[in-house]
């Protein structure tokens, strides 16, 4: 499920909501301007840094709520003063939310997915649905994809699952600045589907499952038909690390990380804001 979704079935429960957005941030702070989150006198759905910061905000936020107002101000000092050791100082604006402010909220944060950095998943094996079940606590688009129904059927992750019959297609039609995890049921699919991924030339992330010996046997494959395809962006084995544990979720974990550090490296082609564009959305 897209993080716009999940706002949306927040922000439509019964009830009044306050936004709490940081408008202005100075010196350090753990969150950037423009981070946003919402708040019900029970619930919470996002975060602007935690804390003893966040905790003000929240109960001043309530009492907002309950007494009826529609605004109020906070200039608060990152300091000895509440706790925190960060030294900036930041700025919230805290609004009683109106029906048009929810539209405005939801606006955008359907912009925010739709600049989300994509991660396709290509096989749906006990790794892959592992993988699909980190993936989707985290602001990316997962794709979830296998030839085999009844693989896919086996994920109860909240990612997109895609039947394909020539997944290649999946890759070739993937935009820019994805990342590709081939862990496929076949050797040969495997090869395909990497070097797919490899010729395209603009993904944050190319991993293919296996061991030393396959991305050797790999790299032979690719001179006879590929026409000397470099390998030198490829990720294999994944999910390294120094660990040697062939779990799935542990090796899905080690995975994930690679993943998400391509994606937020100062050198991914994703949109440059990701970083602290999507802050706001992270359901809690």
């Amino acid at each position: 499920m897209m993080q716009a979704e999940k706002l949306r079935q927040y922000l439509d429960a019964p009830g009044p909501v306050a936004s709490l957005r940081l408008t202005r941030v100075r010196g350090s702070s753990p969150r950037a301007t423009g981070t946003e989150m919402f708040v019900r006198a029970e619930t919470l759905f996002g975060t602007i840094g935690g804390g003893q910061l966040e905790h003000i905000a929240i109960e001043a936020a309530r009492d907002l709520l309950a007494a009826g107002n529609l605004s109020h101000h906070m200039d608060v000092p990152l300091g000895p003063e509440i706790g925190q050791c960060c030294g900036g100082r930041v700025e919230i604006a805290l609004t009683r939310m109106s029906t048009s402010d929810k539209e405005a909220a939801l606006r955008e944060a359907e912009a925010q997915d739709a600049e989300l950095p994509a991660v396709y998943i290509l096989g749906a094996g006990h790794v892959g649905r592992a993988l699909a079940d980190l993936f989707q606590h985290l602001p990316l688009r997962t794709v979830l994809i296998d030839q085999r129904q009844e693989e896919l059927d086996q994920s109860e992750a909240l990612v997109e699952r895609r039947l394909s019959a020539i997944p290649e297609i999946e890759v070739m039609n993937a935009a820019a600045g994805s990342a590709f995890i081939v862990l496929t049921h076949d050797h040969g699919l495997d090869f395909l589907l990497t070097s797919a991924a490899l010729q395209r030339g603009d993904a944050a992330y190319v991993g293919m499952i296996g061991s030393a010996t396959k991305r050797a046997k790999f790299a032979s494959w690719t001179q006879e038909h590929c026409d000397g395809l470099s390998v030198a962006d490829l990720i294999c084995p994944i999910g390294a690390g120094g660990s040697r544990d062939k779990r799935p979720a542990v090796i899905a974990a080690l995975v994930a990380a690679e993943v998400i550090t391509a994606l937020t490296s100062e050198t991914a082609a994703f949109h440059p804001d990701f970083g602290d564009a999507v802050s706001h959305l992270a359901a809690q």
